[in-house]
């Protein structure tokens, strides 16, 4: 049924077969391009840049569907340049060498190239480098697509040489418009959609246009005499389509979320980066073992039992697998959620260990060191240590642990949150008993 339905093509496409829906109705201008207002609204830099024909250099960093390469085509149209296009997954030295010297042809012809390079990322630091000179004489315009941080994934002399232009997975609105112009734009091929069908198509895609013009194409081949119904939507709607790349910026964003909302003890937040987690395949025992991150570094000893729930959570997941072991990792992430937060002693364990690394390597004290031969007696090993459980209260008072160089050290500063503020008011007890006491070690 789709094969008379759209029927103008990209021109700058030679396949004259099959083309995906998404392909035939590519927007050749501006005018026809959805989202990414923040950066194509009028007064816009990159809109200017394109409107006038002056191109710079640029990497247009965004989820996948959001136009990026429909973008580089319509601006190399508006200046008037040569479009060229490679894609890192599939292109070597030998592709970059021949792109390269079509862009020198085009240079003395008098003529700009843009060289679009699709998933720049994936080409490596040498393949990254091989276009500098090129972009740097003016041989060509370098316009790479990325769904990764180029922060992360670019090289620093690249980025240097770049603008970035980071666009956005488009709004269920801007995919219900785009939905609606290519139904009215093949309204002669007689296909009608339920109330509300667009709508439903376009929450399913998840900003991703390309995948909301594949759904509606696959709706338009099932669809039961040119009518696409509601079970012809619920079919194509079957399976998660949310993004989650395992590994890639959408992975630790939502960890990182997920993470920021139990510390900002959100219960609900943090349960629904948890399932958003979870629907995108993550494997629920790396939650877990965040979970326990979670307990130790924004908890601590204001709530000590968050750390045990969070260790059993991951006990359970690995002995019983699922649903048995999500629903006690979610047990566990609610009540941290909701647990006293303290971070004393994550800092007090960072603290230490910059302090460590920066200094010297300081002796034990003698009266802590162990006396097990009668030679280490002789050298004064354990002399004059104080058996704490024989003094006052458990407590010998003016005995320090720490060598004489530093005496007054201190890392761990207990909240005034949770069990911690017990933990705040024993120590500044002891502190006290420590002044008035008459016996010093260090005196």
């Amino acid at each position: 049924m789709t094969s008379d339905l759209f029927d103008h093509a990209d021109p700058d496409c030679t396949n004259t077969g099959y083309q995906p829906l998404a392909a035939r109705l590519r927007p050749l201008q501006l005018a026809d391009y959805v989202g990414q207002d923040h950066l194509l609204a009028p007064g816009k830099p990159l809109r200017q840049a394109i409107d006038s024909g002056q191109l710079h250099s640029m990497i247009l960093w965004g989820p996948p569907g959001t136009g990026k390469t429909t973008l580089a085509r319509i601006a190399a149209e508006q200046a008037s340049a040569h479009f060229l296009q490679l894609s890192a997954v599939l292109s070597g030295v030998r592709d970059i060498r021949a792109a390269i010297e079509q862009a020198q042809s085009m240079k003395r012809a008098e003529k700009d190239t843009v060289l679009f390079v699709d998933e720049v990322h994936r080409f490596n630091k040498s393949q990254q480098d091989a276009f500098l000179p090129y972009v740097e004489d003016g041989t060509l315009i370098f316009v790479g697509a990325t769904t990764e941080n180029p922060s992360f994934e670019l090289n620093n002399a690249l980025l240097s040489r770049a603008r970035v232009y980071k666009l956005r997975a488009l709004e269920a609105h801007e995919l219900q418009a785009l939905l609606q112009r290519a139904v009215d734009q093949g309204a002669d091929s007689a296909i009608t959609i339920i109330d509300g069908g667009l709508q439903q198509i376009a929450a399913q895609c998840d900003g991703d246009a390309r995948r909301a013009l594949n759904l509606l194409e696959l709706a338009i081949d099932l669809a039961d005499n040119g009518v696409i119904t509601q079970s012809v939507i619920d079919e194509i709607s079957q399976s998660s389509l949310r993004r989650f790349d395992k590994g890639g910026d959408a992975f630790y964003d939502q960890i990182s979320a997920l993470h920021k909302s139990v510390r900002g003890s959100s219960p609900d937040a943090s349960l629904y980066w948890y399932c958003r987690m979870l629907d995108g395949g993550c494997d629920p025992l790396y939650i877990a073992r965040r979970v326990v991150r979670m307990a130790s570094e924004d908890i601590g000893n204001a709530d000590p039992r968050a750390l045990a729930l969070a260790l059993e959570a991951w006990q359970v997941q690995e002995r019983l697998g699922s649903p048995e072991g999500e629903l006690a990792i979610a047990q566990a992430i609610i009540y941290l959620a909701c647990a006293a937060k303290s971070n004393a002693c994550y800092d007090a364990y960072n603290s230490a260990r910059q302090h460590v690394a920066r200094g010297g390597s300081e002796e034990v004290p003698l009266h802590l060191r162990n006396a097990s031969t009668s030679l280490m007696k002789a050298m004064g090993h354990g002399a004059h240590y104080r058996y704490a459980h024989d003094e006052p209260e458990g407590y010998a008072a003016g005995e320090s642990y720490l060598p004489p160089a530093l005496a007054d050290l201190r890392f761990y500063f207990p909240s005034e949150r949770g069990l911690e503020k017990k933990i705040r008011e024993k120590l500044d007890y002891l502190r006290e008993c420590d002044k008035r006491s008459t016996i010093r070690r260090y005196d």
